[in-house]
């Protein structure tokens, strides 16, 4: 199975960018829910660092200058952003010998 890479990026307005990847497929993305966290913060500060995107060609995604970049295949399959789901609160799993049941019996 061939790995997705971008291969054209295109920013449209504001964080939004047309995206190509190596499998024809072309997606119109909004990046700001992926902004999180102290790497990107000059991406969302200063509109001339995030319009200095580039394609990262060894790795097949968008990328800046201060080593910030996106995971291709969250970009392709429009998945939910890494700091999200480590906010997300795990339901806890049953342990080991203790059935499990609905009504907690």
């Amino acid at each position: 199975m061939k790995l997705v890479r971008i291969t054209v990026a295109q920013i449209i307005k504001g964080f939004t960018v047309r995206l190509l990847f190596n499998d024809g497929t072309e997606k119109t993305v909004d990046l700001e829910p992926y902004f999180h966290g102290p790497i990107f913060e000059p991406l969302r500060k200063d509109p001339a660092v995030f319009r200095s995107m580039r394609i990262n060609k060894r790795m097949g995604t968008i990328a800046w200058d201060n080593g910030a970049d996106i995971d291709p295949d969250v970009l392709y399959h429009g998945l939910t952003p890494a700091w999200m789901e480590s906010d997300v609160p795990r339901v806890a799993e049953p342990k080991p010998g203790r059935p499990s049941s609905k009504n907690g019996v």
